[in-house]
């Protein structure tokens, strides 16, 4: 009988039909428990499902895995739902998933989604209905186990933040048929309690059938109820319940909710330092700014005072006079000079002047110049003005 001789890709590919064509493993369900989970970053989902005697490979694409409400980890039991086939590169074959549910707790999840959209369109998951977490809590009740790690926890992380806040524990259950009940208890008692400002209810992490308790519809309604404000701190950061949907604010951690709740004194203590330098430095800068605003009106104001206006004004007075006094000495300077002149010319042509060299001014009685020989013999008497003097002379006449 002739065998043919095929490639290593043509025997994977031939594989690959055959798996893809039968019924069964083209639509089949697994259940297992995962390993070796890896989320890559482009959003697949990388798994082994094994048994106690077997282990089959999985893959989950993004689009598939985006649907999924809850995150697979190591070790959980899950029923995986797709079509078994051949990677032809590798020669390996491999769910591909399409769906998953934890094993054995698909009612719980079904009964969690169904109450959570009856409550969401009740409003209890409307955030206008949600109250105001207080900024500086100084008593703070929490409802939780009195043994567990959630309490160690938010004790720590109180004492770490700000030991003054007191906290008020009510030890509740947590877990189990009566915890729900315990937890509305806790709520209406610390809402009777009047300096109680802030409420947290805390558990530590497990199962979704441990935590099943917090997604009680009365337990909801007491959240919502509540007069004061509610942080809810159940579980891992994966967890998600009932009520941190109705809650106030939603904790992924019981430490995370203490963080919350609780201010931090050191940082409250260095923000008002800030607070005190930023003050203190607008003050500084705002004084000195005024001081300088004030420098320059004051100078402003002596520039304009009217003394020194009228300083001012007694040099330009000064220059004025000295302007006046010097044309006023030219002026008479001027005018000394003209009179010089002007008396030099009349010194020339006084009369008086020729006297000195002999001569004689006639003048009769009444002061009149005698300059003829006619009216010299009409007079009787004359005064005759020599250089040295005068004299008066009467004539007889015969």
């Amino acid at each position: 009988m002739y065998i043919k001789t095929l490639t290593v890709s043509d025997i994977n590919r031939y594989i690959k039909k055959a798996f893809d064509s039968d019924f069964i493993l083209a639509n089949c369900s697994i259940k297992g428990e995962i390993s070796n989970f890896k989320l890559h970053s482009s959003g697949h989902m990388y798994f082994s499902l094994k048994d106690e005697y077997s282990r089959i490979n999985c893959v989950m694409f993004r689009d598939s895995a985006s649907k999924l409400n809850f995150l697979p980890e190591d070790g959980m039991k899950v029923v995986a739902k797709g079509r078994i086939s051949v990677y032809e590169k590798e020669g390996v074959y491999q769910l591909y998933c399409s769906e998953m549910k934890p094993d054995g707790i698909g009612e719980l999840y079904m009964a969690f989604e169904k109450l959570k959209a009856e409550l969401d369109k009740k409003g209890l998951f409307d955030e206008r209905h949600k109250k105001k977490i207080p900024a500086c809590a100084s008593k703070i009740g929490v409802i939780t186990s009195p043994t567990g790690a959630a309490i160690r926890d938010i004790i720590n992380v109180t004492k770490r933040r700000n030991d003054k806040v007191k906290i008020l524990i009510y030890p509740a259950l947590v877990q189990g048929v009566n915890a729900s009940e315990d937890i509305i208890r806790g709520i209406y008692k610390l809402n009777s309690i009047e300096d109680v400002e802030l409420i947290i209810i805390a558990r530590g992490g497990g199962s979704i059938e441990e935590l099943w308790c917090f997604n009680d519809e009365k337990l909801a309604e007491a959240i919502y109820n509540s007069k004061k404000p509610i942080i809810t701190g159940v579980g891992h950061e994966i967890d998600y319940t009932i009520a941190d949907f109705v809650s106030d604010r939603r904790a992924p951690t019981p430490s995370a909710a203490a963080e919350i709740a609780v201010f931090n004194m050191d940082e409250f203590l260095q923000r008002l330092l800030n607070y005190k330098n930023v003050i203190s430095n607008y003050i500084g800068n705002r004084v000195n700014s005024e001081r300088d605003r004030l420098f320059l009106l004051k100078k402003s104001l002596e520039s304009y005072n009217p003394m020194v206006y009228i300083i001012n004004q007694y040099e330009t007075i000064d220059k004025f006079k000295q302007m006046l006094n010097l044309k006023m000495n030219t002026k008479v300077n001027e005018e000394k000079e003209k009179l010089t002149k002007i008396n030099s010319l009349l010194s020339a042509h006084n009369p008086l002047n020729v006297l000195n060299r002999g001569y004689s001014i006639i003048e009769d009685e009444h002061n009149n110049v005698i300059n003829t020989i006619e009216e010299l013999n009409k007079k009787k008497r004359v005064k005759v003005i020599m250089k040295d003097g005068d004299g008066e002379f009467k004539f007889n006449r015969i």
